[in-house]
Order: C-alpha cells, then sequence, then structure tokens
C-alpha cells in the first residue's frame, strides 16, 4: 500500500492500541491494519481456528476413523521421522489411545525403508492386523503404495501438507490443503498441523466427546505441544492459523509441558518459562531430528508419548548422546563438502551446488545442505548412496522456488517431493551426472544475481530514545518469530562508539552506543573481527540491528544485537 497510506493507518492503529506509532507501523506492513486484526494477533485463541470441515476429505475421514472405533479395528499412524512427522505420530497416536483405540504406530527407517510411504514399509506392518492407516507428513504423492496398501485390506487417510503431484493417491481421504479443489483457506499447516485440525474435527463427534469429558478448558489443547514443536521446526509461515497454534502451544511447553517434552528441556538445560521459537530450532528440534538420523526415530516417539516423567528422563539422554554423535559426523561431512563446493564454485562459477559422495552418512546430508546455503547463498544439493541409488537433500534460498526446479529434472530422477525451500530426491546411479548438469542449467536460467544477493530488510529506522523498555516490551509480543513473521530489524544511522568496545564470550563484540544523549547497549554475535575498526572512541557507525532485553548486574535493560555495521560514515549527508 502507498506511504500515505500506511502512516494514516500506523496513526489510528497507534492510538487504538496505545502503542509506539513505529510499532503500529510494523503491524501495518505485516497487514495487521484494524483493532480487530491486532487484537487476534496479540491474543490468539482456538476460537478463531478455521472450521477443520472446510478441509476437502475431512468428512471422510472422520467417518472411516469413527468406524474403526466402534468396531475396535487395528489403526497404525505412519509418520516421517523428522520433527514434523514424529509428533504427528505423537499426537495422533495418544489422541486415539485417549479414545480407546487399538493403536499402533510405525516410523520408517532412513535407510531401510525410506522416506514416506513405501512397499518396504508396508510390507513391515502387513502381519500387524492393520485395516486402517493414517500417514502423517507423507503420502501425498503416494499413489502406487495406496494402491498396494489396498491389496493388504489397508484403508489409508492421508494428512501431508506437500505439494501434490497431478494424481493424487487413491486414499479413503486425502488432506492436504494444498490439493486444488480444496477450499481449506490456510495453506501453510505442517503435517502436524494437518493432523490436528483431524483430532480437531473428530473431537466434535459425539462418540468422541463422550471420551473425552474432562476438566480441561479444551480436550484437544495439550496436543498443541506436538502442533508447535513440528511447525517451528519445518521453517512454515509463523503467521495466520500456525501463529495462533504456536503461540498458545510456547505458552503450555513453558507452563505445562507433556513428561517427554520437558524431559527434553531439561536434559537440553533450557530454562522452563522462557522457552521461545528460536530455542525449539536449534536446541530442541535438533535431538528430536538426531535419533532419526542416525537411527530408528520411533525412540523420539517414545520419549513424546511418555507417561510418565521418570520414564522421559532415560529416554532424553538417548537423544541428546545421539544429537552429540550427529554434530560429530555433521562438522566432518561439512567439512569435506565446502572443499568440494569451492572447487565447484571457483572452477565453474556455478549458481547451484550438486554434490555427490557415497561415503556421507545419510541422516546429515539435509543439515549440511543447509549449512552449504548459509555460507555460499546458493541452491544446495547433497547425495550419498543408498541401497544402489543416490538420495539426497535439496535446499534453496529466498525467491527460488526448488521443488519447481526439481520438477523441470523429473525426466533425470527416480523421485523427488518437498516444497519451495527444501525437497528431497532419488537419482539412479548412472544418472547423476546427468541429473547435475540438468540441475545446473535450470538454476543458471533461473537464478539472477539478484537472487543470489542475500539481503537485509530494514523494517524501520529508529532513534536511540525510542529505545525504552515499553517499547521493548511491546515488541516481544510480536514473537513468536518465524517465516513471514520475523523479528524487526531496525537502522540506527550515525550513532557514536561510547566507551571502550571487548570481545565476550567465544568471539562476540559488545559495545555501547550513543545519540542525542542516549546510550544503550549492543551486541555482535561472531562479530570480534570488527573489534579494531569500533575501538576509536567517538567513531560514527550505521547499525542493523533487532531488539532484545540483556541482563546486566542483575538489571533488565534494552540491547542491540547486531545484525550489520557500516563503518566509514560521512556526517555531512
Amino acid at each position: 500500500m502507498p506511504d500515505v497510506e500506511v502512516l494514516e493507518k500506523s496513526k489510528r492503529l497507534a492510538d487504538e492500541l496505545t502503542i509506539a506509532p513505529l510499532l503500529a507501523e510494523i503491524l501495518v506492513r505485516r497487514n495487521i491494519d484494524t483493532f480487530g486484526g491486532a487484537k487476534q494477533f496479540f491474543r490468539p485463541s482456538l476460537e478463531t481456528l478455521h472450521d477443520p470441515f472446510l478441509f476437502d476429505g475431512m468428512n471422510k475421514a472422520v467417518e472411516r476413523t469413527l468406524r474403526a472405533l466402534k468396531n475396535n479395528e487395528r489403526i497404525l499412524v505412519y509418520g516421517d521421522y523428522d520433527v514434523d512427522g514424529t509428533n504427528g505420530i505423537a499426537l495422533l497416536f495418544t489422541f486415539l489411545r485417549r479414545l480407546k483405540a487399538d493403536v499402533h504406530y510405525f516410523v520408517p527407517d532412513r535407510v531401510q525403508d525410506g522416506y514416506g510411504l513405501s512397499q518396504h514399509g508396508l510390507d513391515r506392518i502387513r502381519d500387524v492386523g492393520v485395516s486402517l492407516l493414517i500417514s502423517v507428513d507423507c503420502g501425498i504423492t503416494a499413489t502406487r503404495e495406496v494402491e498396494y496398501a489396498r491389496t493388504l485390506d489397508i484403508d489409508i487417510i492421508v494428512c501431508d501438507h506437500h505439494e501434490p503431484a497431478e494424481e493424487l493417491p487413491n486414499a479413503v481421504a486425502v488432506l492436504d490443503a494444498l490439493k486444488q479443489n480444496c477450499s481449506y483457506p490456510f495453506k501453510s499447516l505442517c503435517g502436524c498441523g494437518v493432523a490436528f485440525k483431524l483430532i480437531q474435527a473428530i473431537a466434535e463427534s459425539d462418540p468422541a466427546q463422550s471420551l473425552l469429558k474432562s476438566h480441561d478448558e479444551n480436550p484437544i489443547l495439550p496436543y498443541l505441544q506436538y502442533v508447535t514443536l513440528a511447525t517451528v521446526a519445518d521453517i512454515v509461515s509463523l503467521t495466520g492459523e500456525n501463529r495462533t497454534l504456536v503461540k498458545l502451544g510456547l505458552e503450555l511447553i513453558n507452563s505445562n509441558p507433556l513428561p517427554g517434552i520437558r524431559a527434553l528441556i531439561d536434559v537440553a538445560g533450557l530454562e522452563l518459562g522462557k522457552i521461545n521459537a528460536g530455542q525449539v530450532v536449534f536446541v530442541l528440534a535438533p535431538r528430536i531430528n538426531a535419533v532419526g538420523r542416525l537411527g530408528d526415530a520411533q525412540r523420539a516417539v517414545q520419549l513424546l508419548t511418555c507417561d510418565s516423567y521418570e520414564q522421559a528422563i532415560g529416554l532424553a539422554r538417548v537423544l541428546e548422546s545421539e544429537n552429540l554423535q550427529r554434530r560429530k559426523i555433521d562438522e566432518e561431512t561439512f567439512a569435506h563438502a565446502q572443499i568440494v563446493a569451492e572447487q565447484l564454485l571457483t572452477e565453474k562459477k556455478s549458481k547451484a551446488i550438486v554434490l555427490h559422495d557415497q561415503s556421507w552418512h545419510p541422516g546429515v546430508i539435509g543439515i549440511v545442505a543447509s549449512r552449504l546455503v548459509e555460507k555460499y547463498y546458493r541452491p544446495s544439493i547433497m547425495m550419498t548412496t543408498v541401497d544402489g541409488v543416490a538420495k539426497g537433500s535439496a535446499r534453496s534460498v529466498s525467491g527460488f522456488n526448488i521443488h519447481d526446479a526439481l520438477k523441470r529434472c523429473e525426466h533425470t530422477l527416480v523421485q523427488f517431493g518437498g516444497h519451495k525451500y527444501a525437497a528431497g530426491l532419488t537419482v539412479a546411479l548412472d544418472r547423476v551426472q546427468e541429473f547435475t548438469e540438468t540441475f545446473q542449467a535450470v538454476a543458471d536460467e533461473l537464478l539472477t544475481e539478484e537472487l543470489l544477493t542475500p539481503k537485509l530488510t530494514i523494517d524501520a529506522d529508529i532513534q536511540l530514545a525510542d529505545i525504552t523498555p515499553k517499547f521493548v516490551r511491546v515488541l516481544s509480543q510480536f514473537a513468536p518469530f518465524g517465516p513471514e513473521n520475523m523479528r524487526p530489524v531496525f537502522a540506527a544511522r550515525e550513532v557514536e562508539v561510547y566507551g571502550t568496545p571487548k570481545i565476550v564470550g567465544k568471539n562476540h563484540l559488545r559495545f555501547k552506543v550513543r545519540n542525542n544523549g542516549h546510550v544503550v547497549d549492543a551486541i555482535g554475535f561472531n562479530m570480534g573481527e570488527h573489534l579494531q575498526r569500533v575501538q576509536a572512541n567517538g567513531k560514527r557507525l550505521d547499525l542493523a540491528f533487532s531488539l532484545d532485553e540483556g541482563e546486566f548486574h542483575g538489571e533488565i535493560t534494552p540491547q542491540l544485537k547486531l545484525r550489520d555495521i557500516k563503518f566509514d560514515v560521512d556526517p555531512r549527508r
């Protein structure tokens, strides 16, 4: 919208909310421009969630699940081995168990079964006597596997959020908001989020309500903890319905966590009551992922579904140990990949990084692909050899849809799936070179220099005098932060270095800045190399930063978390 319109709406919103005009302007630029919209943003509730029956296929999914419950059929929940899949399994398993279902779960082995629904995986469960299988975070492209399940007399309900293929599986119901004929208004749920919509719908039925009677204000509320871990870890949009689910879920995790989640928090050394989305991504999620990357992901589900803390704490220590081993393998693989990638970028000036090495562990290639993107800012694909084929993980940069790019290489692939920023793929070994050249050609065609240049977007310029404790406190309520609701970045121009800068921790730059008599603390994580350039007292800088609260000598004060520094500022401009 035009700047004049933004300023008008910002002034009105600031008056209605009694907040700083600058904060109101950031809200308006994020399409929150009414009092009602701001109320829902700051105080979301379950009542604002969309009707789950807007999902195409939801009526059939609920009817088939209730029939299985009534007839005491054996139900199996089948999910992916990542945080989204394991939490989706835990959610459905614990909910159906509460409904007295004969319910079991299965997590495919990354090496033995591969990703998602597979014939091998179905063969492993065929003797369990399952008549209804509910997939979570997988299944949307499993047309052949669903047909195979039908020959085993297994009905399937698919709960997925990945891009559908042209042909949908012939399942009892396919729940995926990205289907062309699906009218569900929010398109960015993770797989566990879709599973939550299924239990939300089931919970509305008479048979379920009679079993869910409790003193809880809402019987499905505790399950938001699983949705929160999955949504934040899967890096999906933290707007709309996802924001509601995650904000409420984080409140529960901080106040009354489930036994397995509490054990995970304790073993990771986090402080209950202060868990935020960033700690989910960088601390809790890697531990859940680790057991599936290096072995059996069912251990993660066992932890997440524990009834007692005493049982959970032992499993949480297993996850901690596996994560330490995963980090060791990760570092070794990343070091090797960097050598090959830099040779590729130097000799061929490639716009994308595509690497294959049969010695790499399949459990860490996705992590390493993400780290390559972070370091070189190029779409990156890491492949290793598993059971005679090359299996890979792809990660992308903003503006380059990796799923669409792989679709253009489909003739060179055995299979692929995913979404715009992350995907998985399988290539025949004798076609790895052909695929690599084809993908590089697609990247060369679509990637401009602009897309290959990382950008730091400034939300607003700010004066140091405006950075008050109240300003930071209101800003903190913009959380949880994540895709499409990133932590706002501010710029302060021509600020003066005040006092003596120093290095704290491993390599963190800490100093004070002053402008018009107002002094604020600043810290630049891993910015120690700039120490000498900021050491001159009175030196003027332009700073880009996010805002946080720092604690110094027991006092909580605003703190600038530096994102970038511009030196040699001309005060005459």
